[in-house]
């Protein structure tokens, strides 16, 4: 519930605002809240609970695609890291494997690029067009605005180096995933 500050009441309303305008309605956003997956970016979640969590979500919901972190987390934040390990522990699994071909789910992995690259913005367009990916997606001006006034809507966790991220950072413009 997002509660590493004792936040997780206000940082819910956050998420359903940004959500909201990024078109996504508050009853497709599912917080999940259990002590055993703590917000916390230096806890590593169990591999087994989330992915249970994460597998009953996608079926409930008959799900066909799956966006999350690589194994760097894109920022090394444990809990990010731990959905990676989560969907790669239940794709790799062969039962769950045969489960999502049979639901028809596909999981996309967001890359994780160094330093440099993070906070290089548009400039990293050339780099991102020339490395090999499964996925690129350049957003428009107008959509970079929205994905900006929705991290605005995170006004709990607007610290200094998250304002230089909503300004600087590539993954406000620029997305390069891979096929799990």
């Amino acid at each position: 519930s997002g509660n590493y500050y004792n936040q997780g009441e206000i940082r819910k309303k956050e998420l359903e605002q940004s959500c909201f305008l990024l078109g996504i309605p508050a009853s497709d956003v599912t917080v999940v809240d259990h002590r055993d997956l703590p917000d916390n970016p230096a806890v590593e979640w169990d591999t087994q609970l989330l992915a249970a969590f994460v597998l009953k979500h996608i079926e409930a919901n008959n799900i066909n695609l799956v966006v999350t972190f690589d194994a760097g987390g894109v920022s090394g934040h444990a809990n990010h890291i731990s959905l990676y390990t989560a969907l790669r522990y239940k794709y790799c699994c062969f039962e769950i494997f045969i489960l999502f071909l049979c639901l028809g789910c596909r999981v996309l992995v967001l890359e994780s690029v160094n330093l440099f690259r993070k906070y290089i913005s548009l400039l990293d367009v050339l780099v991102s067009c020339l490395l090999p990916r499964d996925a690129l997606f350049i957003l428009t001006e107008e959509e970079t605005e929205r994905a900006r006034r929705a991290m605005r809507c995170h006004r709990s966790q607007l610290l200094w180096f998250r304002h230089i991220y909503i300004l600087f950072s590539r993954y406000m413009v620029i997305n390069s995933l891979r096929l799990l």
